[in-house]
């Protein structure tokens, strides 16, 4: 710590005084500092034990070993979002891509299955036409001839 001597003046008990009372606030001050210090100390200390918790809970280098591909699409998307993507062109065509390809499914397995019932219906004419001349019998009675 550095003191700075103040001009003594006339050397009277004003001086002295000053002095003294300029030791303690310097004194006080650098309390201040010591103790501003520790708790920024302590803070890092926290921060620190917090995110080793964190990797800990997340084992994120377990992770990455066991599915690389996944964690860097997964990387990919949270620089995607955290770098202001969210919110652009871009952003909606993959949405409408997403919703499309996800609907695809849903719209073929509905396509088939009205492909089915056609299929079906067609099916049961064709028996119903089939069975109302079965063995080539005629419509007249068995009774006349013409």
């Amino acid at each position: 710590m550095t003191t700075f001597q103040s001009n003594p003046g006339n050397g009277g008990p004003s001086s002295n005084g000053s002095q003294a009372q300029g030791n303690e606030g310097q004194a006080g001050f650098g309390h201040k500092v010591d103790r501003i210090g520790s708790d920024a100390q302590q803070l890092w200390d926290d921060a620190r034990g917090a995110v080793t918790d964190l990797q800990d809970t997340l084992d994120l280098k377990g992770r990455v070993d066991r599915n690389p591909y996944l964690m860097m699409a997964a990387a990919l998307g949270v620089g995607y979002v955290l770098g202001g993507g969210l919110f652009t062109r871009t952003t909606g065509r993959l949405l409408r891509l997403g919703v499309r390809l996800a609907a695809l499914p849903m719209v073929k397995d509905e396509l088939i299955g009205m492909a089915e019932a056609a299929l079906h219906g067609v099916e049961t004419g064709a028996r119903m036409a089939g069975t109302g001349n079965a063995g080539g019998a005629s419509d007249r009675p068995q009774g006349s001839q013409v």
